[in-house]
């Protein structure tokens, strides 16, 4: 062991008599125990050890246990009894807006307001089985090159590149009149589609009737997407369905908000070639034919029109017992 003492020569008498008294500083230096220090390396050793086993076992028993989906993705519900034609739509999104659309507080412009935004959900998920074929796009460049001495662009400083673009000619089939209020938000996505309305409405026998019809005479679509917000009994989709095949469309997709389990079974039995997107499928009908719970008619609701007596059907509006206000 080595003591030093040091002192401060520049200081004061009385300064260097304080500092060189009992609290003068001294310097201890010491070799260190081999012993010791090959101890804490092995310990370190063993730790790091067992750490890696733990890792292991915790990597194995992960491999033998079952894949969990993440909750922040949605996964399609390609599940029986519908098959893999049908997607039902797990977003939690969908399915905050679809009680919304539910509620008989809703009024009919947010009605309006929010199948539109469903239908641009659903329609997403719809169109992921179209496909594309490869196009050469130009790209404007971050900074335009000045090449000459007036300080203009030469107009060939863009940069050449490969797009992509849907290679179907698609067609959007509304069933009138719900049908309209999910045509929008469809051309949103798909912009060069072509609009053929139909318009069909269901007879007490819950029977389909068709009262317009705006289909060309020659079938240029390769792809139509037959908007309805309800399938009920799947009576009136069917019958488009047959309608479309009929007139030579290769690939159908229904698109649907709300459907009742019967009346999906339905159209599928009949129709199991079909892809249908819907948003939720309630699980029973009424005595009328109606999906329960449902969301009421789309229509009336669509448009703010009022429930009119069978009697008062084919009586003018200004015969009837109640006027067409809606607050009535």
């Amino acid at each position: 062991e080595v003591e030093v003492k040091i002192s401060f020569l520049g200081q004061p008498q009385s300064r260097r008599r304080r500092m060189n008294g009992p609290a003068s500083l001294a310097l201890h230096t010491s070799q260190p125990d081999t012993s010791e220090v090959s101890s804490k390396r092995k310990t370190n050793q063993i730790m790091a050890e067992e750490e890696k086993k733990c890792d292991d076992a915790a990597a194995a028993a992960s491999d033998d246990a079952p894949l969990r989906p993440s909750p922040a993705k949605v996964q399609p519900s390609f599940t029986a009894p519908y098959g893999p034609n049908v997607h039902v739509s797990a977003h939690p999104v969908v399915s905050h807006k679809l009680s919304v659309l539910r509620s008989s507080s809703t009024s009919p412009s947010s009605f309006r307001a929010v199948l539109r935004e469903i239908t641009f959900h659903l329609g997403y998920e719809a169109t992921a089985t179209l496909t594309t074929r490869e196009v050469p796009i130009t790209v404007p460049p971050a900074k335009k090159c000045r090449t000459n001495a007036g300080g203009g662009g030469d107009g060939n400083d863009h940069v050449e590149a490969t797009g992509h673009k849907i290679k179907e000619r698609v067609a959007l089939i509304p069933i009138m009149r719900s049908g309209l209020g999910m045509v929008d938000p469809m051309l949103e996505l798909v912009n060069d589609a072509a609009v053929h309305h139909v318009g069909m409405y269901r007879t007490k026998s819950l029977m389909p009737v068709q009262y317009y019809n705006r289909l060309p005479r020659e079938c240029e679509v390769d792809a139509a997407y037959v908007l309805d917000p309800l399938i009920a009994t799947s009576n009136t989709v069917m019958s488009v369905v047959g309608m479309l095949k009929k007139w030579g469309v290769a690939q159908i997709h229904v698109l649907s908000v709300i459907a009742s389990r019967d009346g999906l079974s339905e159209l599928l039995r009949h129709h199991p070639d079909v892809r249908v997107t819907v948003g939720c499928v309630d699980g029973s009908l009424s005595e009328d034919g109606d999906v329960l719970p449902g969301l009421g008619d789309a229509g009336d609701r669509l448009y703010g029109t009022p429930t009119i007596d069978d009697e008062e059907e084919l009586v003018h509006p200004s015969k009837r017992k109640r006027t067409m206000s809606v607050g009535e």
